[in-house]
């Protein structure tokens, strides 16, 4: 059973910059994807990054390329999700996810891919 606990959300201005954490309970943590998702209100879970286990190979959604970048540190059995330039629509609970593996594309953003999540961390976009 792995364990993840997400940290880091907050109250964000537009334009801002935050970083969520994903701390992993698992010893063998470098062989897991580890996935971050977000879910606004009223609206259906969206994928927004992986990061592969293995090669920590990295992938974005389009609606966050550029502004968002996914890193692990395998040592800390953490991954980080930072947030830059903030936007109204990036307003979600955000949670972490893992599978052991890779980021299996085209089903790296399918949350039944994932067996472990963690129980979220909410961030706002306001000024």
């Amino acid at each position: 059973q792995v364990h993840l606990v997400e940290s880091g959300g907050g109250l964000v201005q537009p334009g801002g910059s935050l970083r969520l954490s994903c701390a992993a309970s698992e010893r063998t943590f470098a062989f897991y994807a580890i996935a971050w998702f977000r879910q606004a209100p009223g609206k259906e879970r969206e994928g927004v990054s992986c990061s592969n286990g293995g090669d920590a190979t990295t992938y974005y959604a389009d609606s966050v390329k550029g502004r968002f970048t996914i890193s692990r540190d395998n040592d800390k059995r953490t991954v980080y999700l930072q947030i830059h330039s903030a936007k109204p629509e990036d307003a979600a609970e955000y949670y972490c996810a893992g599978a052991y593996g890779d980021c299996d594309e085209p089903n790296m953003y399918d949350p039944p891919r994932y067996s472990y999540w963690g129980q979220g961390t909410q961030v706002a976009v306001s000024i």
